[in-house]
């Protein structure tokens, strides 16, 4: 049983969170996102010229992402260079903006994005997709919508929001993760993944508390965005 959770949230309680964009002057746009103890910083390159030229698509731009885990980031330090995991998940967020962005307006260019995990405590795709997002919005890049992204599950018997390591890490009843990542004004998930067991119905409650928890964190990158536009305005 997983009857209180070990930081005292609420079972549908995002941990809490910093947003904001603008952070890397010589991007073209950038975001840094951060939740509980995950932070993620992304930059945007682009759109230029596609190389290698092979790869370039006559009718629509392309992005290339790369997800890289910085050694400091976690307790026992990260090996350097990019692991079969970093690839799947580079992999998964450039599926989710090749959602979000639309890339018909761009032909024969190419995106780069460039994320970076300071400091990592679970959620780690979900936040780098998020400020990935941010970023490409940052950037000017014409957008569906912004990717707003989160990781529900079940811890025990529990149904949870936004697991931290320690929770995933939980051994008595097993814990099971599920990241989710939406569009929410066309309400269309572009992320939906699952490591564990649940049943069907599990399945649904968990999907509707990360759609709720990802609406959250849709605000917020909102609001970030419009900080920094303002601040434009201003000077």
């Amino acid at each position: 049983m997983y009857e209180e959770r070990f930081d005292k949230r609420k079972f549908d309680e995002l941990r809490p969170m910093e947003a904001e964009t603008g952070i890397i002057p010589n991007a073209k746009g950038s975001a840094r996102f951060k939740i509980g103890n995950t932070e993620a910083i992304a930059a945007v390159y682009g759109p230029e010229e596609v190389k290698p030229r092979h790869i370039e698509k006559v009718n629509k731009g392309i992005i290339v992402c790369k997800y890289d885990m910085l050694p400091f980031s976690v307790p026992d330090r990260a090996r350097p260079g990019m692991d079969r995991r970093d690839i799947e998940i580079s992999q998964v967020i450039t599926n989710a903006l090749n959602r979000a962005v639309i890339l018909e307006e761009m032909p024969r260019a190419m995106v780069n994005v460039r994320i970076y995990i300071t400091q990592a405590d679970a959620g780690t795709r979900c936040a780098s997709l998020t400020a990935a997002s941010m970023a490409c919005a940052d950037a000017g890049l014409p957008m569906r919508d912004l990717v707003a992204a989160v990781a529900a599950g079940k811890i025990g018997d529990s149904i949870c929001l936004d697991l931290t390591k320690e929770e995933e890490d939980f051994h008595e009843g097993g814990a099971t993760d599920v990241p989710i990542a939406l569009l929410p004004s066309k309400n269309e998930i572009v992320l939906l993944q699952l490591d564990g067991k649940v049943t069907r119905e599990e399945l649904k409650k968990v999907i509707e508390m990360g759609k709720k928890g990802a609406m959250e964190i849709y605000e917020l990158e909102k609001a970030a965005l419009k900080r920094r536009f303002l601040n434009e305005s201003k000077s």
